[in-house]
């Protein structure tokens, strides 16, 4: 421990000029439109939506009339066939009834069941001959 020779201590100091500033904010590019573009892009998409579900809805409206007018062309034929094909059931269960009812006495073929003066109207049941 001879030599205690006191050494002058070098102490770290910055370069001259000093250090670059040190990069914290975000520097991230610009990516894709403005928040204000989509929206107007959003709005006109769904305007265009709308016009489409407009134009589809009278369409089909259109359509609808179409076909009932139609039906109510139709209605007319469609009743008469009706009519025509009760009428024959009706004959044919009044011809079934007297054949059945042929023994007993007093009996009237057609009678109505309803003891009214109203129209009822007769349910024609097709009865499958024995």
């Amino acid at each position: 421990m001879a030599s205690l020779v006191k050494e002058v201590a070098k102490q770290e100091l910055p370069p001259k000029g000093g250090y670059p500033p040190i990069e914290y904010a975000r520097n991230l590019p610009k990516r894709g439109p403005s928040g204000l573009a989509l929206f107007i892009g959003g709005a006109a998409v769904m305007a265009y939506g709308f016009y489409r579900v407009i134009i589809g809805n009278r369409k089909r409206c259109e359509l609808t009339k179409e076909k009932r007018y139609a039906r109510i062309g139709v209605l007319p034929l469609l009743q008469a066939e009706h009519d025509r094909n009760c009428l024959r059931l009706l004959k044919e269960n009044e011809e079934l009834e007297a054949q059945i009812m042929k023994d007993v006495p007093n009996w009237k073929v057609g009678e109505s069941m309803y003891h009214t003066d109203k129209w009822v109207t007769p349910v024609p049941i097709q009865i499958q001959k024995l």
